[in-house]
């Protein structure tokens, strides 16, 4: 069993720098694919960057540039770094975990079985 907890979602103003910690504990998975998605008020979730065990990582296209995701060694910490932060980026972000072969990408289907995080707000003011 998978459990994911996030952290480091704070204010900050227009241009400025965030790294968001998840803590993944996905003891017994040898493949896997942890993923930040986001959700605005009043917006649909979206993905915003996955990557798996190997250390293979795609970013949404809306990002792209800007954040970048990692993962420690152990695989039991994700992290985003996201950088020239807009206001356009305020949401909840919110971190996932599943095991599995299945591609990685943050596709909020792919994740339909897995572990959600409860999320961290970012607020990026103008």
């Amino acid at each position: 069993q998978v459990h994911v907890m996030e952290s480091g979602g704070d204010s900050v103003q227009t241009g400025g720098s965030l790294r968001l910690s998840c803590t993944a504990s996905a003891s017994g998975y040898s493949t896997f694919c942890l993923a930040w998605f986001r959700q605005a008020p009043e917006k649909k979730r979206e993905g915003v960057a996955a990557i798996n065990h190997d250390g293979t990582s795609t970013v949404a296209d809306s990002v792209k540039g800007r954040f970048t995701v990692s993962k420690d060694d152990t695989g039991n910490i994700l992290y985003l770094q996201m950088n020239d932060l807009k206001p356009e980026d305020t949401a909840m972000y919110y971190c996932a975990a599943r095991g599995g072969l299945l591609g990685c990408y943050p596709d909020e289907w792919r994740f339909a079985g897995g572990t959600w995080g409860q999320g961290t707000q970012v607020t990026v003011s103008s």
